[in-house]
């Protein structure tokens, strides 16, 4: 956080954002930016979380914060409604009586500092974009090669710890150098991690039967964290390249996991 606050509006804020991560990278069926707030509305404290929900809302609230900045947007597909009955309607109407504004960016931050947030944690210098048309994702090498098994461990202490843990797919003994990332759900990208030429792929959301079938078809191992700690690295990436461009603004980054899994059951 800064030590000495200055006094900005949410356009100030937005206007650093879209330079940062231009909405133009986004997905087509994505929604990212100004979500709730105004404009000309002072801006001193801004916090930065994965997801817009009532954890993260009640917290920006309670540290008085006047733009929540958050990766996932608030409404992806739509709506017709901001009543409070339903959880979504009522953190949009806390936001809106506590005067706290709401932005996101969500593809394009993808596109423009996801994949280098994991690759700072792990130590890999990144040569491409995973998938080519998109700028999604990345593949890189790691500084020094090492075990599935010892790389699979790596991610688990560079990652927020989580429940859900990390899970490894393939032999634990391959050795793995290059390595094809896409933080969140990539399982669509499966084919273009194994094309890469990567000898593992760092994930999130891998479901049961493209997982599989990858593995037996001979693809690169698989590591697979949750959702919310492969997006996480990316808040602190937004707030040194905001404060880097708004120095004096006050930020936070919130530390609590948004992941819906709360237990891990193992035998």
């Amino acid at each position: 956080m800064s030590n000495m606050a200055r006094t900005f509006t949410v356009g100030d804020v937005v206007a650093v954002m879209d330079e940062l991560f231009p909405p133009e990278a986004k997905e087509d069926w994505d929604r990212v930016g100004l979500v709730v707030g105004e404009l000309e509305a002072p801006c001193r404290r801004v916090g930065f979380a994965v997801d817009p929900c009532g954890p993260t809302v009640d917290e920006a609230v309670e540290r008085k914060a006047d733009l929540l900045v958050t990766h996932h947007p608030l409404y992806l597909r739509g709506t017709h409604s901001v009543a409070a009955t339903t959880a979504k309607g009522r953190w949009a109407t806390t936001l809106i009586r506590q005067h706290v504004a709401l932005f996101a960016a969500h593809t394009n931050a993808d596109v423009f500092g996801s994949t280098a947030a994991l690759a700072e944690l792990l130590g890999i210098e990144l040569e491409r974009p995973l998938d080519e048309a998109t700028g999604i994702g990345g593949v890189g090498r790691l500084a020094e090669a090492m075990t599935l098994r010892e790389f699979g461990e790596l991610v688990g202490t560079v990652l927020p710890d989580v429940p859900a843990g990390i899970l490894v797919g393939g032999d634990l003994g391959r050795t793995v150098e290059t390595v094809a990332i896409c933080s969140g759900a990539g399982d669509s990208l499966l084919g273009l991690a194994h094309a890469s030429g990567a000898d593992a792929y760092l994930t999130a959301d891998l479901r049961h039967h493209p997982a599989t079938d990858h593995l037996w078809n001979g693809g690169c191992a698989l590591v697979s964290g949750t959702h919310w700690a492969t997006e996480w690295p990316l808040l602190g990436v937004m707030e040194r390249r905001l404060l880097d461009r708004l120095p004096g603004l006050e930020t936070y980054v919130s530390e609590i996991p948004t992941d819906a899994w709360t237990l891990a059951v193992r035998s």
